[in-house]
């Protein structure tokens, strides 16, 4: 049988006949305003990009290896902790997160750091049987160490057989709690110790922990997170080294803890980066490159408290990126993380994310599927010429510890944080179901003990990205009048695109938009009956809907007929041009259009219903 030549018929594509094509769409618009993106530091994310040639594969497993599938133990209960592990071990999970109070990842729960918690949080958990167990600390790293110790030796088990990540990083933990137990000397001092005990004991580690995640969690960007882990490993191999571990095995000594988000590109690209900015410092220092272990935790700044169950799919983003970059283990937090203590449920999910990728997915089976992706070549290589300026920057104030102290990376921390603020409110950076596609009649969901009100004060103080939004819904909830009547004008097809626009953009603020087919009535939108239907609402907002066109021919009488009828606020969607005197005179307050600053708007809305927002 002669083979068919699909391929032959159709001529090579050049950059230059898809830049026509491209030209032709634009019609004159600017080509970087509306094709070109950038990140939050700066790098240029293009509309297409070349295949990548002769990149070297940064992949950290293995061929084929699949990741360890981490579950949290934050239960405070030590026994129900345990009935939870155990579950969670004989249905999938190949790790344990083992989650301290009191730090940065325990958001109000973890056990105590004494070894009958320890020991009874893990009854039954064969420790030497290839499980690996990872410590999430907090102020007391070194006495959650000793727990662990403890409960080993109780065992009779040989450390150099157990898999203990210990996470120390007193550094990391006073950057993203408060806590500091002295200064740079210090903290590196007391770490010395503890690892030099823990490698006298047989415990093959890795000991040290270098968290990127703090920087993420108060708003950082990617640089920033791969740029203070860097700073924050080398401060750590300094320590070791000037304690009188030899290079290699203070190298050896350390880890890395990134986070994973629902931007699954520049995920994928930070998880590779580190690894080739990893080998950079240890070239630096003589040493022959080594692959690091490194970690992923699904980002709890990502996470919402409304509509949850979207989390689900920010997570399974953010693992399908961990596993494609290189993860080497993975900790899925339960979509009701951001609620509080996550119930079975939530755990099975979590658990089952990971499962269903590694074992249906197949996503583990070849190594580095990236390389040579020109997008993701591309966002690497940004990435890793972007970090190593934050860590030389970090290292010229001399070292992370000092950076911190000064507040001199907090600020810079801030201005990141403050841009995606600015973008968040103006729905940029939109929050599916929380900023866009809220769901005002949601049914809760159930957790096990609710999230405690954290206050803390902190050099890098965590945020949740969709904070502001929930304010206002939480305000929203005990309000009896928060709803907005939407005046719809003319037929279905002219107001339909601006009506559910106008929908998503109050009910984001809480503020429940009564809808209706319009009143149109002989070619025109019958304004008595529109008015009798906004008076028997009982709404005190209306927001007129329709097309340009229409809002010139109608919108200044029914804006009278709503005010004699006694809204106490009138809106209009989309952009009043040339109108916006003669509609304001008609008693237009304010108009709702792509790009406005949405939370000032719903803010201002819940002001005129005298609905009060805490905090």
């Amino acid at each position: 049988m002669t083979a068919l030549p699909f391929i032959e018929p159709f001529p090579p594509a050049s950059r230059d006949d898809w830049m026509k094509l491209v030209e032709k769409v634009l019609k004159g618009a600017d080509f970087e305003k509306k094709l070109v993106g950038r990140t939050y530091d700066g790098i240029r994310i293009e509309p297409l990009y070349p295949k990548a040639e002769g990149k070297t594969p940064l992949a950290g497993r293995a061929p084929g290896a699949p990741w360890a599938i981490l579950q949290r133990v934050d239960h405070p209960e030590p026994i129900e902790a345990n009935r939870l592990a155990l579950t969670d071990l004989e249905n999938g999970a190949t790790g344990l997160t083992l989650v301290f109070k009191g730090g940065p990842q325990a958001f109000g729960f973890g056990i105590e750091d004494k070894a009958d918690a320890v020991a009874q949080a893990l009854e039954g958990v064969y420790l030497d049987a290839g499980v690996l167990i990872s410590l999430e600390v907090g102020a007391k790293g070194r006495d959650a160490a000793h727990a662990m110790v403890e409960t080993v030796k109780r065992r009779g088990v040989d450390p150099a057989a157990c898999q203990i990540a210990f996470g120390l990083d007193p550094v990391g933990v006073w950057m993203g709690t408060g806590f500091k137990p002295g200064d740079g000397a210090d903290m590196g001092r007391r770490v010395c110790e503890a690892v030099r005990d823990l490698h006298a004991r047989g415990f093959k580690g890795p000991f040290i922990k270098a968290d990127g995640r703090v920087a993420h969690e108060a708003g950082g960007s990617e640089a920033q997170e791969l740029g203070s882990a860097l700073a924050l490993a080398v401060f750590y191999l300094r320590a070791l080294e000037a304690a009188g571990l030899p290079l290699a095995q203070a190298r050896d000594a350390i880890e890395f803890r990134l986070s994973a988000d629902a931007d699954q590109f520049l995920s994928i690209a930070k998880f590779r980066a580190i690894r080739a900015l990893w080998a950079s410092v240890q070239q630096a220092c003589g040493l022959s490159p080594k692959q690091a272990f490194v970690s992923a935790t699904t980002s709890a700044r990502m996470m919402t408290k409304r509509d949850p169950w979207v989390n689900l799919l920010r997570e399974t983003t953010a693992v399908f990126a961990a596993g494609v970059g290189g993860a080497d283990a993975i900790t899925t937090l339960p979509f009701t993380q951001a609620l509080g203590l996550p119930d079975a449920f939530a755990r099975r999910l979590a658990r089952n994310t990971q499962l269903i990728l590694l074992e249906e997915s197949n996503l583990a089976r070849v190594a580095d599927p990236a390389a040579g992706a020109g997008g993701i070549e591309a966002l690497t290589g940004a990435l890793i010429e972007q970090a190593w300026a934050v860590f030389q920057s970090l290292e010229k104030q001399g070292g992370i510890d000092e950076a911190v102290a000064s507040g001199a990376f907090g600020t810079e921390i801030a201005k990141v944080r403050d841009a995606r603020a600015k973008a968040i409110a103006s729905r940029k950076d939109p929050i599916t179901g929380v900023s866009e596609f809220p769901n005002v009649l949601e049914e809760p969901v159930t957790v096990l003990k609710p999230a405690p009100v954290l206050t803390q004060d902190a050099p890098l103080n965590p945020i949740r990205l969709a904070a502001d939004y929930e304010k206002l819904r939480d305000a929203a909830d005990h309000a009896k009048n928060a709803q907005i009547f939407l005046a719809n004008l003319g037929p279905i097809a002219a107001f339909t695109a601006r009506a559910m626009f106008t929908k998503n953009f109050f009910e984001a603020g809480g503020i429940k938009a009564i809808g209706n087919d319009g009143f149109v009535k002989d070619g025109k939108t019958n304004v008595a009956a529109l008015v009798d239907a906004f008076k028997k609402s009982g709404a005190q907002l209306a927001c007129l809907c329709s097309s340009d066109d229409i809002y010139a021919s109608e919108a200044v009488d029914v804006a009278h007929a709503l005010k004699a009828a006694g809204a106490k606020a009138l809106y209009l969607a989309g952009r009043p041009g040339d109108l916006e005197a003669t509609l304001k005179a008609a008693g237009i307050d304010d108009f709702v259009f792509m790009g406005l600053d949405v939370l000032a708007s719903l803010k201002a809305a819940q002001a005129r219903l005298a609905i009060r927002v805490e905090g």
